[in-house]
């Protein structure tokens, strides 16, 4: 617990409600969760990533506008879509960087918009990021550390986190998962050597585009991680520790 955020004895309490509520899987995400379209890589996944848990902490309802931030393959945004149904929408951005270092990108983003009805697909540049208005959520995962990357403007995050709560409505969710970085360790070579990121730097990032902290969850917790290695080793990957805030845009 030491290496978290320190709460007040309120947020603890909070916190520990959150947990609770998050540990049951409402319908909705376990239906998406059972869909028999999902990639069979995707549902073996599930254990390790633990999809179900992480989108009850979220709060993701039917009919939900949300928006999946760097889809990397697309294995949030086909849960997402299947959780939202078909009166909710699924905003899937993939940015163009990514596609430029690897045409694979590209092609996970058009595959998911093809398969699913209520997913509308964007790949442009960071600095050319847009949301639409009135979300009730976006979520990132294994991915906030990427707008630290060298070839990144340094500008980026400030941008991203700004145009994230304009796009959110009042009261809508931030949900940030990343790989966790030893506590002051240097940002831009954490991120890009390590694909890492301490949490307080997120936190403080978040926090400065207007988002308030509502609650940490542990459910990604590996404390046998020492946060030194690239997440990709194969000594640590797929077991990486990984830090899960949920901000709130006021409302």
């Amino acid at each position: 617990m030491a290496r978290h955020l320190k709460f007040s004895l309120a947020a603890v309490a909070a916190l520990a409600i959150a947990g609770a509520a998050s540990a049951e899987v409402p319908a909705n995400i376990a239906d998406a969760l059972a869909d028999k379209t999902r990639p069979a890589a995707d549902s073996e996944r599930d254990a390790a990533r633990k999809p179900g848990e992480l989108l009850a902490f979220a709060g993701v309802k039917e009919g939900d506008q949300v928006a999946d931030f760097i889809i990397g393959g697309g294995y949030f945004t086909r849960i997402l879509s299947g959780a939202v149904g078909p009166t909710g929408k699924v905003f899937a951005y993939q940015p163009a960087e990514f596609i430029q270092f690897s045409a694979d990108y590209g092609e996970s983003l058009k595959k998911v918009a093809a398969e699913r009805a209520n997913v509308t697909a964007s790949s442009a540049s960071f600095d050319a990021f847009d949301l639409p208005d009135n979300l009730d959520l976006v979520l990132t995962v294994q991915n906030y550390h990427d707008l630290h990357l060298k070839p990144v403007p340094p500008t980026a995050a400030g941008a991203i986190n700004a145009e994230i709560f304009k796009s959110l409505k009042p009261g809508g969710v931030f949900l940030v998962v990343d790989h966790e970085a030893k506590a002051g360790a240097d940002l831009v070579a954490t991120a890009d050597g390590l694909h890492r990121i301490d949490i307080a730097q997120a936190r403080k990032e978040i926090e400065a585009a207007g988002f308030k902290l509502e609650a940490e969850s542990q459910l990604l917790d590996q404390p046998a991680d020492p946060r030194t290695a690239n997440v990709f080793d194969p000594s640590i990957r797929g077991k990486t520790d990984q830090f899960v805030l949920k901000f709130r845009k006021p409302a």
